[in-house]
């Protein structure tokens, strides 16, 4: 037979591989993004009327993350041999969260104090007035604690609350891991569903360029470029302060303990980054970087407890945040805090903070009602940073992303749930993410195959092997 000829035991000749045509989606958030700082500038007034265009995308992307986050978990655990293993992945995952928002919280100690940014600002009564209203949006630990529990098991998929949907997806999880064989279908059904999301959400994201011009001309327009001038110490020392953690404290942490170079692991994630600066949200990248690094090899029980759980627990540049804007204020005001004060305070705030990560300016809201419960006199301070608070917003969402991404990888590492070779192949560059499906299309299918055939046989870390073909 000629090598012209077809074989006849070939059906079809194999599909020619998909252009990835999203490079110029990206690109195209770039460009709206100067479009809107140009727009912003130049035309205030009618840029802070575009505000309600990035609402809108963040809130389409919104309504997405908590069926993402469903169906990795219940997938994830529900197919595990024992409940022992989410339970070690979940209770390392909040023990490293503690020492990296204690860490997080030292810098910002010492950079606060060392710098002394409030010193000789006027306090005005306007700003004390913007200081008060946002005090209103802060909540107790007891109000944090009790919102866990959704109103129904269904609920939790609607009410906009991710650790709602958290708390159920563990729990639907572990009872398809009681059921064993009878589960199996279950399992099948909602891998089924998990591809319909991810297919839905890569559509949304085609309205990326279009938020983020509306959002970032909105943020311009309204606060403008000389109302900055006066606050740049703290804006600078904040974005200095999270770059030095991140690649610092995380990236050394990272190499150390796993030979990875963070640099390569944020140009594996340079477009989430990108999606989070223009939107200021890092809730806008949930979805996608549980897709990523299921991709770059982590098990889905790692990623799906480790990733949804950071964006509640895991707040370094939060606690950043909050450190520096109080030591701040109390300068402004001539009432400066001591050490005590500082650590007693910023304790409270991160404890009552849980659960803000991904909403764009409830950190200030944070910050807002621990002054209020622990120094009354200091809240009209806040308004000093009303103004600035959403460019620090994006500085906050850029480092807790960062962190969760970084926790992903190291807690697979600690507990052995992920793929070396894969991580290594993806972050090289010869292994690229599917950014039409957002899923493995050849592992998906093995996945359910396995899950078919082995009732509550470890099929989470299988679909990464078969990479290694």
């Amino acid at each position: 037979m000629s090598t012209l000829e077809p074989d006849p035991g070939t059906d079809h000749a194999a599909p020619a591989a998909r252009r990835d045509r999203t490079h110029f989606l990206y690109v195209a958030v770039i460009v709206a993004v100067v479009l809107g700082i140009l727009v912003g500038i130049l035309f205030p007034d009618f840029a802070t009327s575009l505000k309600w265009i990035g609402d809108t995308f963040v809130a389409l992307v919104k309504m997405m993350i908590q069926p993402v986050i469903f169906c990795t978990l219940v997938i994830g655990v529900g197919s595990v041999r024992s409940a022992a293993s989410v339970g070690k992945v979940g209770g390392l995952a909040l023990g490293y969260f503690l020492t990296m928002s204690t860490v997080a919280l030292a810098i910002g100690l010492v950079v606060g104090n060392l710098i002394n940014p409030g010193s000789g600002l006027d306090i005005t009564a306007e700003t004390a007035k913007a200081g008060s209203a946002q005090a209103a949006g802060a909540g107790s630990t007891t109000e944090f604690i009790t919102g866990i529990v959704p109103d129904s098991l269904f609920s939790a998929l609607t009410s906009g609350e991710v650790l709602q949907t958290l708390f159920v997806a563990l729990l639907v999880g572990f009872a398809l891991q009681a059921m064993g064989r009878q589960g199996q279908p279950i399992l099948v059904g909602i891998g089924h569903l998990q591809r319909l999301v991810f297919r839905v959400l890569s559509m949304v994201m085609w309205a990326a360029p279009v938020g983020a011009f509306g959002a970032i001309a909105a943020v311009v327009g309204e606060t403008g470029v000389e109302a900055l001038k006066s606050l740049a110490v703290l804006m600078i020392a904040f974005y200095i302060t999270c770059f030095i953690f991140v690649f610092g404290v995380l990236g050394t942490i990272l190499k150390v303990a796993t030979g990875v170079n963070i640099f390569s692991l944020f140009k594996y994630l340079a477009r989430e980054f990108l999606l989070i600066l223009s939107t200021s949200s890092s809730e806008s990248a949930l979805p996608r970087v549980i897709a990523k690094m299921e991709h770059a090899g982590v098990d889905k029980t790692t990623v799906g407890v480790v990733i949804p759980t950071g964006y509640s627990f895991n707040l370094d540049g939060t606690a950043i945040y909050l450190t520096m804007a109080s030591i701040f204020i109390a300068d402004a005001l001539g009432k400066p805090l001591s050490i005590g004060e500082q650590v007693s305070l910023l304790v409270f705030m991160v404890i009552a903070s849980k659960g803000a990560a991904g909403v764009s300016g409830a950190g200030l809201a944070t910050l807002a009602g621990g002054l209020s419960s622990h120094r009354p006199e200091l809240l009209d301070g806040v308004g000093l940073i009303v103004g600035i608070d959403r460019f620090m917003s994006e500085a906050r969402a850029l480092t807790n992303f960062a962190g969760n991404s970084v926790a992903t990888v190291l807690i697979g590492h600690w507990t052995g749930t992920y793929n070396r070779d894969q991580l290594d192949r993806v972050l090289a560059g010869n292994a690229p993410f599917d950014e039409t499906t957002m899923l493995d299309d050849d592992d998906s299918e093995g996945e359910r195959a396995r899950v078919i055939e082995g009732a509550g046989g470890t099929v989470a870390s299988a679909p990464r092997q078969s990479n290694d073909r």
